[in-house]
């Protein structure tokens, strides 16, 4: 069974898609200005414009995408555009 990729803050999906070298994508908005981009997915559980709760699985863990070296999950933050370390902002 595939481990599920759960959205880390409550937000709404504002982007879903397939890039050649992240494989299966999903961005989050949440709120005051930080979006949680999840890459490498095997399958996507949510589209566009559907509102996901904090824990809620979004996608499955995969190996999608050129630069993916196994099953594994590329997670971001970004805050106002710019990255930033998820670690200053949510305990893991």
């Amino acid at each position: 069974m595939k481990e599920s990729v759960l959205s880390t803050l409550d937000g709404t999906v504002i982007y879903t898609g397939f890039d050649p070298n992240h494989g299966n994508v999903i961005q989050v908005q949440h709120k005051n200005g930080f979006i949680s981009v999840y890459k490498h997915n095997e399958m996507l559980l949510k589209g566009i414009g559907d509102r996901v709760a904090a824990g809620e699985a979004i996608a499955l863990v995969g190996n999608s995408g050129e630069l993916s070296t196994g099953p594994h999950l590329h997670f971001e933050l970004w805050y106002k555009g710019s990255p930033v370390n998820p670690e200053e902002y949510i305990a893991f």
